[in-house]
């Protein structure tokens, strides 16, 4: 299948909303007799913000009044998270019918890319069982969290490279009370830079979902 990868830079939150919207209704929907357009992989970095998936309970979020950046539900599992500079933010938006519609592996998968990734600089990274997302020992390095309509995936993957953690305290991250979180940088004790770092992460994404293009 035809993959496409994007980088985006740093954009606000609701701008890569709108536009994975669009990217999956273009794919639900296609034009009569037009070509399918490609999967796609967009990689990008955020303004700060905290996200949440649409669930009675938003005990993760703790005091949300009062947390420094603004706060985000949307259509995906899993509680809240933060995101923002330092962080490589991957949305995967792909025609999971025509790979298994299995959620379950696709999460799987998710994590395999990350944790092959990193394995290229060096950081042993692995899952948990019963947690999404993946770790270095105890600490979580990053969070997974997926949307998915007419089988078309959207939101996915954030992976903490560098830069400030702090954030991350304010709130209880994915719901796991005393979780430490970790990035690239620390692990590793040498500078990362998120462009470089998603260049590593599509390639290894690229080949476990497809044909690349780069945009």
């Amino acid at each position: 299948m035809k993959l496409e990868t994007r980088w985006l830079g740093r954009i606000a939150f609701d701008k890569a909303l709108a536009l994975q919207d669009a990217l999956v209704a273009e794919r639900a929907a296609p034009a009569p007799d037009a070509p399918l357009p490609p999967d796609l992989l967009l990689l990008l970095e955020h303004e700060p913000v905290y996200t949440i998936g649409r669930t009675p309970d938003q005990s993760s979020l703790r005091d949300a009044a009062h947390l420094p950046y603004p706060v985000v539900q949307i259509n995906r599992g899993g509680q809240a998270t933060y995101h923002g500079p330092g962080q490589l933010v991957g949305y995967p938006i792909l025609r999971l019918v025509e790979r298994g519609q299995d959620l379950h592996r696709y999460l799987r998968d998710l994590e395999g890319v990350l944790i092959d990734a990193l394995a290229e600089y060096g950081v042993a990274a692995r899952r948990r069982e019963g947690l999404t997302g993946v770790w270095v020992e105890d600490r979580k390095i990053a969070s997974i969290g997926v949307g998915v309509r007419r089988w078309i995936s959207m939101h996915g993957f954030a992976l903490n490279v560098c830069g400030d953690l702090a954030p991350f305290t304010e709130i209880t991250p994915c719901g796991i009370a005393g979780v430490e979180m970790t990035n690239l940088e620390r692990e590793t004790g040498r500078p990362a830079e998120v462009r470089s770092v998603a260049e590593r992460v599509a390639a290894v994404f690229e080949r476990r979902f497809g044909t690349a293009a780069r945009a």
